[in-house]
């Protein structure tokens, strides 16, 4: 469907999505994260088909946060008001995060408060060196909250303590040393360094991608020995699937691998 503040571009298996509202930095008001949403349930329900999903933003900055007029608005909400819209960004976020297909961030210019975020909830980031981040929320008196358990998740509680508490700007190369960014190119390669990330996942196994996004998430808040049970079904699961199947003889007939739904 057609969107007043997206613009999405379907390259194949790859789906693009722009963030286009350039003239306020792409910074969020009510409508576009409704926007947002509708687009990450629509690729949720037919995830099958894609590969990867790429986001950007039009113009000069990636994601500027909040957008100040919305902001305003939200001074004289009710406190079910207030709950309602907080919970429509988190929801927002959070299709973005349950999206089963990797999604890779290109980020470019600024990347503030919920731009940062929006890095943040992507399973893989490439950031331009001019690129500047922050999570000043703190500044106008409020919290990074909805944001708060992807970017945790990236850079730890240790840096956002840091970062939540004095919400300081920092730039690309201290984005990648934290966590928040898995790569940084000078802002002429930014694409290319996309493209790369692409490639890499179009020879890998769709549906070993998909687990593997399933399993970062199971592992991760598991003791060694919860693990265990789950990781070694996991492996048995996979060794028996179709793909797997197909992975591993190619890798022994030293060719390519044939994978379902490849392009």
């Amino acid at each position: 469907m057609p969107y007043r503040f997206l613009t999405t571009r379907r390259d194949a298996r790859i789906e693009y999505l722009t963030l286009n509202r350039p003239e306020v930095r792409n910074a969020f008001n009510a409508d576009m994260i409704g926007e947002i949403a509708d687009w990450a349930a629509q690729i949720a329900a037919s995830s099958g088909e894609l590969r990867a999903v790429v986001i950007s933003g039009a113009g000069k900055a990636f994601c500027a946060g909040g957008d100040a007029a919305w902001m305003a608005q939200t001074v004289s909400y009710s406190d079910q008001e207030n709950v309602r819209d907080a919970r429509a960004l988190a929801g927002m976020f959070r299709g973005i995060n349950n999206l089963q297909v990797p999604v890779i961030g290109r980020v470019h210019g600024a990347a503030m408060g919920g731009g940062a975020g929006l890095a943040a909830v992507c399973d893989i980031v490439v950031a331009a060196r001019g690129a500047v981040f922050s999570l000043a929320e703190v500044k106008l008196g409020i919290l990074p909250a909805a944001i708060s358990p992807y970017v945790l998740r990236a850079i730890g509680p240790r840096q956002a303590r840091d970062l939540f508490l004095t919400g300081e700007r920092f730039d690309a190369d201290e984005a990648r040393r934290i966590g928040l960014v898995h790569s940084v190119a000078e802002d002429a390669d930014l694409d290319a360094a996309v493209g790369r990330k692409i490639e890499a996942l179009l020879t890998s196994g769709p549906e070993a991608v998909a687990a593997a996004k399933r399993l970062i998430d199971t592992v991760a808040p598991l003791t060694i020995d919860a693990a265990f049970a789950v990781t070694s079904e996991a492996i048995a699961e996979r060794r028996a699937s179709e793909e797997g199947r197909e992975g591993l003889s190619a890798f022994l007939e030293k060719r390519p691998p044939r994978w379902s739904g490849s392009r």
